[in-house]
């Protein structure tokens, strides 16, 4: 065998041996500290606990608290004081140990993946914090919290940290009283708390940037966090025209893996002091934090859709807490949650005052439902005259938003005699109608219903309920033939949009920023989002139409935004004087005396009716705890399901989420197959 062959063997052993580490028979033990407790990669509840492993001494040096190592879960005692077998699974190395507390021998680490410490002190702390808080495991919000390791961008260096900059000037701040103060109080390395009630216009990101501006002047780190990519973006472009390049890292899902693994690395070796991103940059680990900025707060992105829910946030108020840092909960709505922080006294209103609001603002019309029944031509528009004439004279001035809540052609229909809602008669999904196709289809189930008729009066007519986005955009076009129409929705969202005359018909959260700002904006079918069923509907209603007149003009330059609801409704009264802090407010006060969230504590648990009797059995509640329910909630499968809301008082969240855990633990001891999914401080409530 030549020695080219030879070499060849030895790379493949080599590569073989590093895929699949063998167990250290035998092998030294490192002199000092040999024993590494780690946390390791396995997110069940009844694991939620560091295990001990002998550090073998070739892996002394490499196998510090923070990296990434393998382990083999499961090891079985084969002879005495060796420890061999098991599943390879990946962890994190938490401290280094003189001894055990436990008596047996101990399996050795398998391997060190990376000598790179990318789990801090306080990054443990943080995820161990917000695993209490949610009923869940270490394990599931390290995976949130650390990302998958990418071994090309961690062999690159991190260039050196950029020199401190002068403090900016207060610019937009200025419209603000406390405006200047707060930026002053950032640059000196204070920590004030506030809710930042933001004035509508495109300045906003702007002024985020000019606070994470005052904090890096003060020798502090900063992070914000923002709903999505396109606000994120903004947030992005503001700070590097601000600040240059180098001085902050965005933290976007779709850079890739290599990239954003590379700026998180920056991040966490501390070359760049800020960060900017969306939900997971929640826990992006920024050195010595001083400011978290988290905008936008009740929008429902916020809210992790992976085990175990964090909010950002609730886990922006841990880590300010837990690291001193001054807090900007802002939004050009205020969330119930936000006027419960200011009812306490931990933040403090950070608003302009009314005549700044009056002249920055656009005018708010309102138009019911009936005015449109009552017209023939509106109705073939889908404008009521009011809406209909605002939008002609607007369109002479600039484009014009049109904010549906729907997205789609048709997407729920009814009798057009009884009004009964149209439904599938294999599974009793809701039919919705295609472009382009006569016939319906079902959204639950995907089948076809050809010859549909109402069961309840036989009629064989239809009525949208609630048209979608395209459907809206067929139906304008025609009645402004020589308007350009676009749309913005999930399938293709729009960041920006020409200053020049154009429909732009837009799902709520999907509304592209208009050069100039629109001349109007027009909110139709404003009863589909007020008559749902949730407790936070009207809250969420003036968030998403706060949200899409905020990008109109101001009242001085003729901007105007209708809003097609009932006049009377406190969201409407409320978009009118554009007071999104009194209406939250008086939110509160409803909650506070149904002891609803936020003055309380819950946590829903759903599952078969069965499975959630068996764990609310199980379950240890706080003293003065309620059970609401369990009630039906939609079937999954075919299988019947139930919802329980366990509600308690402030101050016993902590004991409600161990309850729960605890239940959960009892249930796998006893070897209870039916999952029950538990849920605390959920955002859909009913």
């Amino acid at each position: 065998m030549s020695s080219g062959d030879g070499e060849q063997l030895a790379f493949i052993r080599e590569t073989v041996r590093k895929a699949k580490p063998r167990t250290w028979r035998g092998a030294q033990l490192a002199e000092e500290l040999p024993v590494a407790r780690v946390v390791v990669d396995k997110g069940l509840l009844h694991l939620d606990q560091y295990f001990d492993y002998a550090v073998p001494a070739t892996m002394a040096e490499e196998a510090r608290p923070g990296v990434r190592v393998r382990v083999r879960f499961g090891a079985r005692v084969v002879a005495p004081g060796r420890r061999e077998g098991g599943e390879l699974h990946d962890g994190f190395v938490v401290e280094r140990l003189a001894s055990s507390d436990y008596k047996g021998p101990l399996a050795p680490l398998a391997q060190v993946l990376s000598p790179e410490p990318v789990l801090s002190p306080q990054l443990l702390r943080l995820c161990r914090t917000v695993a209490d808080r949610y009923a869940g495991t270490l394990a599931d919000v390290l995976q949130l919290a650390v990302p998958p390791r990418h071994a090309q961008a961690e062999a690159e260096p991190s260039p050196a940290p950029p020199p401190l900059l002068a403090p900016p000037g207060p610019g937009s701040w200025s419209r603000y009283p406390q405006g200047p103060e707060y930026l002053r109080a950032l640059a000196e390395g204070g920590a004030p708390r506030a809710v930042w009630s933001a004035l509508p216009g495109p300045t906003w990101p702007e002024e985020i940037a000019r606070a994470v501006a005052a904090t890096l002047a003060g020798g502090r780190g900063a992070l914000v966090v923002l709903p999505d990519g396109k606000a994120a973006a903004r947030v992005d472009a503001a700070l590097t025209g601000l600040l240059g390049a180098g001085h902050h890292a965005l933290l976007a899902a779709d850079l890739g893996p290599k990239e954003r693994y590379r700026r998180w690395l920056s991040v966490s070796r501390g070359s760049v002091r800020a960060a900017v991103g969306t939900r997971a940059a929640m826990f992006a680990p920024v050195r010595d934090l001083g400011l978290v900025v988290v905008w936008s707060d009740g929008d429902a992105n916020h809210s992790d859709l992976r085990a175990p829910h964090p909010h950002v946030r609730e886990v922006a108020l841990l880590r300010a807490a837990e690291e001193g840092a001054a807090v900007l909960l802002g939004g050009l709505s205020v969330t119930v949650e936000a006027a419960q922080l200011l009812r306490t006294g931990w933040a403090r209103p950070l608003a302009a005052e009314r005549e700044t609001v009056r002249a920055v603002a656009p005018r708010v019309r309102t138009v019911t439902d009936f005015d449109q029944a009552r017209d023939a031509a509106a109705q073939t528009a889908r404008l009521p005259r009011p809406a209909w004439e605002a939008a002609h004279e607007a369109l002479t001035r600039g484009p014009v938003l049109v904010q549906v809540p729907r997205r789609g052609y048709v997407p729920r229909l009814a009798c057009g005699r009884c009004r009964t809602p149209a439904r599938c008669r294999a599974c009793v999904g809701p039919l919705e109608a295609v472009s382009g196709e006569r016939a319906l289809v079902c959204a639950w189930c995907g089948r076809e219903e050809p010859e549909w008729h109402c069961a309840e009066c036989g009629s064989f007519q239809l009525r949208a309920q609630v048209v979608g986005a395209r459907r809206t955009a067929e139906e304008l076009g025609k009645a402004f033939p020589r308007v350009p129409v676009r749309t913005s929705g999930r399938d293709a969202v729009l960041s920006a949009v020409s200053g020049e005359p154009a429909l732009v018909i837009a799902t709520p959260g999907a509304e592209p920023v208009a050069e100039g700002g629109y001349a109007a904006a027009l909110l139709l079918d404003g009863w589909a989002l007020l008559t749902r069923p949730d407790l936070r509907a009207g809250e969420e209603t003036l968030r998403l139409w706060t949200a899409a007149a905020s990008l109109v003009r101001p009242a001085s330059e003729g901007g105007v935004v209708v809003v097609v609801a009932e006049p009377t409704a406190r969201p409407v009264q409320a978009l009118v004087r554009w007071d999104q802090a009194g209406h939250a407010a008086l939110e509160l006060a409803e909650r506070a005396e149904l002891r609803f969230p936020p003055v309380s504590r819950m946590a829903s648990v759903t599952g078969s009716p069965a499975a959630v009797a068996d764990l609310l059995a199980l379950a240890r509640l706080p003293e003065g705890a309620d059970v609401l329910g369990p009630v039906p909630v939609s079937a999954v499968r075919g299988e019947e399901m139930e919802r329980a809301l366990v509600r308690v008082a402030p101050g016993q969240g902590a004991a409600l989420a161990a309850s729960l855990k605890a239940a959960q633990v009892a249930r796998v001891a006893l070897r209870t197959p039916e999952v029950v999914k538990v849920r605390v401080d959920p955002l859909d409530i009913g």
